[in-house]
C-alpha cells in the first residue's frame, strides 16, 4: 500500500486488530538512522512480534524488523535494535497508566511518512479471548456479505 501523494509506501499491522482491541491511539515519531529511512520507504519492515514499552520518561519500540538496506555499505544498521519513540510527556504518562492496567499493552498500528518524516501509530491494546476473535470475524463476514447483496442487489438474509 502507498500513499498517493508522494509515493511512500504505508505499512500496516493486520494481524494487531486481531489479536487486540484497541482501546487508544497515539502517533508517534521514531528515532532512526539514514539507512533505516531508505528502507522504510522502500516498504521493508515487519511488525511481527513488535511491541512498545515505557521504560522511565522514554517509550521504547523492540522487535521492530527493518530489512537491512539494499545498497547501504558497512555503515548499514542492525535489524531488530530498540528504536526510541518520540511522545509528549502527557502521552507517556497516559501509555504508563495504561499499561499499569492487567492485560494491556502497547502495540505498533501503523507506520507511514508524514512530510519526509516516518510516524507510527501505536495503540494501547487489550488482548482478545478465543471467542472474542471468533465474533469479530464473524461480524466481518456478515458485512462482507451484507455489501456483496447490495451490490448485487439481492436481499440478505443473515
Amino acid at each position: 500500500m502507498s500513499d498517493k501523494k508522494n509515493n511512500t509506501p504505508t505499512i500496516s499491522n493486520r494481524k494487531a486488530f486481531h489479536e487486540y482491541t484497541i482501546v487508544e491511539t497515539f502517533e508517534a515519531g521514531i528515532s532512526l538512522q539514514g539507512t533505516e529511512v531508505k528502507s522504510l520507504r522502500a516498504g521493508k519492515a515487519n511488525f511481527t512480534d513488535a511491541f512498545a514499552f515505557v521504560q522511565g520518561e522514554e517509550v521504547w519500540l523492540k522487535e521492530f524488523h527493518i530489512s537491512p538496506y539494499d545498497h547501504g555499505s558497512y555503515m548499514n544498521h542492525e535489524p531488530k535494535r530498540d528504536r526510541k519513540l518520540l511522545l509528549h510527556k502527557k502521552e507517556i504518562r497516559a501509555l504508563d497508566k495504561g499499561v499499569q492496567q492487567k492485560g494491556n499493552t502497547i502495540v505498533p498500528l501503523k507506520l507511514y511518512f508524514v512530510r519526509g518524516k516516518a510516524k507510527l501509530q501505536i495503540g494501547l491494546a487489550k488482548g482478545k479471548k478465543l471467542y472474542d476473535k471468533r465474533d469479530s470475524i464473524k461480524e466481518k463476514d456478515v458485512k462482507r456479505q451484507m455489501k456483496r447483496s447490495i451490490k448485487e442487489g439481492v436481499r440478505f438474509n443473515p
